[in-house]
């Protein structure tokens, strides 16, 4: 059981919500959409914004390299048979003033993964059922600009090791760490993003986000990853917005003796429309669908034909 996370190279991320874009591996992933409200141009005042999203993520496709395979089609240690992610994150956001911000984001995480292990004695499947808390991330940004309108603004924070990461299943076999909830290591986070507004009443924006683990933790690193996100969003009433998102990713692959270097990283690209419907003057609900258009990863790798965001947005 390997996990393959997410993706690194283009690919906007979620500047204050999420650990944030899709894996494969063993499975463990976060959705890449972006729902930074500041990056976007939505929320550029002083105050208090609270986010709460739902990710559905099915990763039940093995690929290797750029290619499609079928469970147990190369063999290995262990045959990837499927894992469903099913991500809540919450995201508490403050805005000191209109140059400085910060953002605290908590992931709840309820995952299920299923594996052959081929033993001497003949193959056994495995499964795990986890249902915890993640790695807390902290995100500060610094907007030099006005607000509203065009924007340039810079990312920098951390990823905690407040996530658990030696869960076991029934039967007491310890989780591989790219499956557990948290990785036992501090990341630094850095990045920035620019959006303005276009002649057709619409927005776009552009953020690119780093993570970076700053050492192991018994002997696990995960793979460095930087992730490019552009946006589009454009009215269609007085009430609704159309939404548009390419998010790139690329990944390093892990390392260290609990590791699978050969069966993690790889580069990843997906496309998601979206709706996003205001309530009440401070208040939104929106949606994503997203599906990859490209996916390469190292090894053998379980990877999702789609992946579902819904979530509401407010201000206090």
């Amino acid at each position: 059981m390997s996990l393959k996370n997410l993706r690194r190279w283009p690919m906007l991320v979620v500047a204050g919500l999420l650990p944030l874009p899709v894996s494969a591996g063993c499975g463990s992933a976060v959705c890449s959409i972006n729902t930074d409200w500041d990056a976007q141009g939505t929320w550029a005042e002083p105050g208090v914004r609270v986010d709460l999203r739902y990710e559905f993520i099915d990763q039940d496709q093995p690929m290797s390299g750029s290619s499609r395979v079928n469970v147990g089609e190369i063999p290995l240690e262990h045959d990837e048979i499927r894992t469903i992610n099913r991500n809540w994150i919450a995201t508490i956001d403050y805005a000191f003033g209109e140059k400085f911000g910060v953002s605290v984001s908590l992931p709840f995480v309820d995952r299920s993964h299923s594996h052959i292990h081929n033993d001497v004695g003949g193959p056994v499947e495995e499964n795990w059922g986890l249902t915890q808390l993640g790695d807390i991330r902290v995100l500060g940004r610094y907007q030099p600009g006005e607000p509203g309108g065009s924007g340039f603004g810079l990312l920098f924070g951390a990823k905690l090791p407040t996530g658990d990461f030696k869960i076991q299943n029934a039967d007491g076999e310890l989780a591989e760490r790219t499956l557990q909830p948290g990785t036992g290591t501090t990341d630094a986070l850095f990045g920035a993003y620019y959006r303005a507004p276009l002649a057709t009443h619409g927005t776009w924006f552009a953020q690119v986000l780093g993570q970076s683990a700053t050492g192991k933790h018994e002997e696990f690193r995960p793979g460095d990853r930087i992730g490019v996100d552009l946006g589009y969003r454009h009215p269609i009433g007085e009430n609704v917005n159309a939404l548009l998102q390419m998010n790139f990713l690329h990944r390093d692959r892990d390392s260290g003796l609990q590791s699978e270097p050969d069966d993690s990283g790889g580069r990843f690209a997906f496309i998601a429309p979206g709706l996003s419907y205001k309530m009440a003057r401070e208040t939104q609900l929106y949606g994503f669908v997203q599906v990859p258009v490209y996916q390469y990863v190292n090894g053998v790798q379980l990877t999702a034909d789609m992946s579902v965001v819904a979530g509401f947005a407010t201000r206090f």
